[in-house]
């Protein structure tokens, strides 16, 4: 899968069932509207066919032999003796030759083969459409007689123009559109309202679980359908054993650390006993001093980067920055306030981190002392909140970090005996913290020659 796609935010399940609904509402009312129209013409088309064939049937009533042909009384469809008055009647031999036709069809002109193309039986109805010069199309019926005396067959034929059905058809289509094209908006409409409807409940787990991920709940609390209790049930489980398991692994490494510190006191007690009784080169003691330094720095990072529950956003709760920044930077200017540092500072008063205050107090204190440490005479904080990313600044006019040392120094988990000279352990505690959350730490060349480092967090 490329990045791109990968990317793409995946669509909601309420997006998916309108849309699946909205398919197979299209799908349904397309089909039953097909079906219905074509009903519909079936039915009109089978009316006129059984109106034609009453017509023959009225003329056959009639209709009286002459030598030369039928002769017609007044007949009972007043139709019939209109000029163009959209219904027609012809007789016509076995030849094809008329021997009859209506005064309605005075003007009528078609083409009789196209009437006489298919033989007929005696008493058989066929049923078709012809073309009419200036009438448009017509429906024709034709029946065959058998008449004794004459000892001839004939096809009495009836006609009636389209027009009338055709526009019939059309009226009902005009409104069958109408009608449909309404009940698609109020289903449509029904059916968005029920699917927030039944969708509520997961927009309510979803809150929820957002209260939790911003500290503002403790757990999950709300009343859900049966087939959500599981997963709610299993999500408190899984907080409450999470806070268990951070409650131990604090008091665990913490009676750890003190266990730790006193041996390394005994030892630094026990060299400066050595140093005062000088049994030891000076050159020697200064080394066993430094290794034990060292020892107590690796102690400490490997410590603080294990207490540090996984820096999980879920269980965390906001974190104003300003409140850390100035407790920081008052307990960094009474240890080094021999060098009258001047600090210049800009923190939004919205900026928040979401997290555990702890590290955040780790992250900013150990970025602030180097600042202290390596700087000359000022230092620059900056502090804002875009959106939902939180920046922190840091500048310092030392000496700066060199450009082939910027990246070893921001390797996570770079190992404490390892890091660039300068940074110590502080550095990789910083970067750690930041990785952990999923942030990003910059580190350039400020304006005044010194290090600046830049720390970025998406925020929840």
């Amino acid at each position: 899968m490329s990045p791109l796609a990968s990317n793409r935010p995946a669509w909601s399940l309420q997006k998916r069932l309108v849309l699946a609904f909205g398919v197979l509402l299209i799908l349904f009312l397309g089909f039953a509207g097909i079906v219905l129209d074509r009903v519909y013409k079936e039915s009109v088309a089978a009316a006129v066919e059984e109106r034609l064939q009453l017509r023959i049937f009225a003329l056959l009533g009639v209709a009286e032999e002459e030598e030369t042909g039928f002769f017609m009384p007044e007949l009972d469809d007043a139709r019939f003796s209109q000029i163009d008055s959209g219904l027609y009647g012809l007789i016509l031999d076995s030849e094809g030759l008329e021997v009859w036709r209506s005064p309605s069809a005075l003007n009528l002109a078609i083409d009789t083969t196209v009437i006489m193309r298919d033989a007929l039986s005696t008493g058989e109805t066929l049923y078709g459409s012809v073309s009419a010069e200036d009438l448009g199309e017509l429906v024709w019926a034709r029946y065959g007689t058998y008449w004794e005396n004459q000892d001839r067959n004939y096809s009495f034929v009836a006609l009636e123009s389209s027009a009338p059905s055709a526009a019939q058809i059309r009226e009902f289509q005009s409104n069958l559109s109408l009608w449909f094209g309404a009940m698609a908006v109020v289903l449509s409409i029904a059916q968005y309202i029920l699917l927030r409807w039944g969708m509520r409940p997961l927009q309510l787990l979803a809150g929820d679980v957002s209260a939790i991920e911003s500290g503002d709940r403790d757990q999950l609390q709300g009343h859900y359908p049966s087939e959500l209790q599981p997963v709610t049930r299993n999500l408190n489980m899984l907080i409450k054993s999470e806070r268990e398991r951070q409650g131990r692994y604090r008091t665990t490494l913490g009676d750890l650390a003190h266990s730790l510190k006193t041996p390394l006191a005994v030892l630094s007690s026990a060299l400066q006993e050595t140093r005062r009784e000088a049994s030891l080169p000076p050159q020697q003691l200064r080394e066993m001093e430094e290794q034990l330094a060292r020892m107590d720095e690796i102690i400490s990072y490997q410590l603080r980067r294990a207490v540090k529950s996984n820096h999980s956003r879920v269980l965390a709760k906001p974190v104003p920055v300003a409140a850390v920044i100035h407790k920081l930077l008052a307990a960094l200017g009474k240890v080094y306030r021999d060098k009258a540092m001047q600090v210049e500072t800009s923190i939004a008063d919205d900026a928040v981190f979401y997290g555990e205050e702890s590290d955040l107090t780790e992250l900013c204190g150990n970025l602030l002392d180097n600042a202290f440490k390596y700087g000359r005479s000022r230092i620059g904080l900056t502090v804002k909140q875009e959106a939902r990313i939180l920046i922190l600044k840091i500048d310092d006019d030392g000496k700066g970090i060199d450009e082939q040392d910027k990246q070893w120094v921001l390797q996570r988990g770079a190992r404490a005996d390892t890091v660039t000279t300068g940074q110590g352990i502080g550095l990789a505690v910083a970067v750690d913290i930041v990785s952990a959350y999923g942030g990003e730490i910059e580190v350039r060349r400020n304006d005044w020659g010194g290090a600046r480092f830049i720390v970025r967090f998406e925020q929840a």
